[in-house]
């Protein structure tokens, strides 16, 4: 814990991001029937959106599409702001969520290939307050018995390390958990954090039980101390800045915050007020798993380097064995994986390092095997199709329920418009 202390002092200078940003395409254009994808169909994208927009539904999108490297779609719909004042510039800034986790995944990939962490590395190599882990009795964390082994770097990175956001369950021992990653950055800091987990039990025995929550957000604290950088710095270091994502990181600038999205005062659906901050103000640490910002143009340009196995524009982020480890199926038959239950994930889907991942079979959703990405509670979705050579960044402010229909909505409007 002193070692952790000492290294979020030294480093609490925090990153942000690059003020008044030009807009610009973020990868080289093709025509999209160049790309095998007929504009006809592509229209439907904005139709759609455009009819929800009018409707209320939502106040605005961006979307980008990316296929055989080349951008074939490119565009915003609707307003930028909640009160529908002003319209949706391509290059609005939204809030990650859970899309920061794969970023956070990369970040520490980059520091295990060279050789400052391994994937089975126990986690209280960096963080000595979370060895000797106890585990609660059917989340009673007055009835607990001793961890059969330690969560590992790996744990972490695929959500099997016992540790899960008090928000997803209601036993006495979730009522005890931070409520997930933003709660856990605007409630504590970087020692305060892994204090708070290491008073407490696991959840389940680390290696048996894929359970989702703030994993990522002690994947970042290790990454910090493997490195000796703040996270948010060592993102900037080894990802943003070589492949140009000016609009991402954990805060916006003064200079930015014209262009942050914000979601309807209330959620259609219940009219519950509604709203996000994150990324407007610092948070206690740089959250791995929910607390970055960014752009469609930015995360194309980061989805984009994976799927060329680590590289983009001559920069190289990761290697191409890497790559591969991380967007594979990760889920063994000794991991009891419940995701499957849960829309718009049901079926016939794995999960990787920080990113889910399809299996063969149905999965309620078009697509091939293979294919993998994530999202984010506040509405923005990513997915990349090797197959298919596919790369697709949906933005959205929507922190209703409504995010999972928009997910499956424009999973279909693309793959409907690929014809060759």
């Amino acid at each position: 814990m002193k070692r952790l202390l000492v290294a979020t002092l030294a480093l609490f200078a925090l990153p942000a991001l690059a003020a008044d940003p030009s807009p610009r395409d973020p990868l080289p254009r093709a025509t999209p029937a160049s790309l095998g994808l007929a504009p006809d169909r592509l229209a439907r994208i904005g139709t759609a959106l455009n009819a929800d927009i009018a409707a209320g539904r939502i106040p605005g999108a961006v979307v980008a599409i990316a296929r055989r490297g080349k951008l074939a779609y490119y565009e915003a719909f609707g307003h930028l702001d909640g009160e529908r004042t002003r319209p949706m510039p391509r290059d609005a800034i939204f809030p990650l969520a859970s899309m920061t986790k794969p970023m956070a995944g990369v970040a520490a990939l980059s520091l295990m290939e060279e050789g400052k962490l391994r994937l089975n590395d126990p986690v209280e190599r960096f963080l000595p307050a979370l060895a000797n882990r106890r585990v609660a009795v059917d989340g009673n964390p007055e009835n607990t018995v001793p961890a059969a082994r330690s969560m590992r770097v790996l744990d972490l990175m695929r959500h099997t390390s016992g540790i899960m956001s008090g928000i997803y369950g209601t036993t006495p021992l979730h009522r005890l958990l931070p409520a997930g990653s933003g709660a856990a950055a605007t409630g504590f800091n970087a020692e305060s954090f892994v204090q708070r987990l290491a008073e407490l039990p696991l959840m389940y025995q680390p290696g048996t039980v894929w359970a989702y929550g703030i994993s990522t957000d002690v994947l970042g604290l290790v990454a910090e101390q493997a490195s000796g950088q703040r996270l948010g710095n060592l993102l900037q270091q080894r990802v943003f800045r070589p492949l140009g994502m000016r609009d991402t990181g954990f805060q916006v600038p003064a200079g930015s915050r014209a262009r942050y999205a914000t979601p309807l005062p209330q959620d259609p659906e219940n009219s519950r007020p509604q709203k996000t901050e994150m990324g407007l103000n610092p948070p206690g640490f740089d959250c791995g798993g929910a607390c970055a910002v960014s752009t469609a143009g930015d995360y194309i340009r980061f989805a984009q380097m994976l799927l060329n196995g680590g590289t983009l524009d001559g920069q190289r982020i990761l290697g191409r064995a890497t790559v591969a480890e991380m967007v594979r199926d990760h889920m063994g038959p000794e991991i009891s994986f419940p995701l499957t239950n849960r829309a718009p994930y049901t079926g016939a889907w794995g999960f990787g390092l920080t990113v889910i991942v399809r299996r063969e079979g149905g999965a309620g959703m078009l697509g091939n095997a293979g294919a993998w990405g994530w999202d984010g509670a506040y509405g923005t979705a990513m997915w990349v199709d090797p197959k298919d050579q596919l790369v697709v960044v949906f933005m959205a402010a929507i922190p209703g329920a409504a995010r999972v229909h928009y997910r499956q909505t424009i999973n279909t409007l693309v793959h409907q418009a690929l014809v060759d």
